[in-house]
């Protein structure tokens, strides 16, 4: 009788720990676009904003700047693209899931 109980209850956790898995994907999802496209903006802000100063205070130097801005800000938009195509591919298929 005993080893009943303790199987019922085992069932149970079992399939309770499998249903909150699963509805923590959507959640995990988002934190896995929206912490990369915060820290891709505060990033792109901040390198902008060095950019600016920098050309002002030496205008000759414009073009040197503006191609390693373009190119820090590229690979900081790429970090964010990468982890939004990473996050789309666990929404639609749970790597994680049996």
């Amino acid at each position: 009788m005993t080893s009943q109980v303790i199987d019922a209850m085992t069932d149970a956790l079992h399939s309770a720990a499998m249903t909150n898995t699963l509805d923590l994907l959507p959640l995990a999802v988002a934190l896995l676009i929206g912490i990369p496209a915060f820290g891709s903006c505060i990033g792109i802000g901040l390198a902008t904003m060095k950019f600016l100063e920098g050309v002002a205070r030496q205008p000759e130097l414009g073009p040197t700047l503006q191609t390693k801005y373009f190119l820090a800000v590229g690979v900081t938009d790429g970090a964010f693209i990468i982890a939004t195509g990473i996050g789309l591919w666990f929404a639609t298929a749970n790597p994680f899931g049996g």
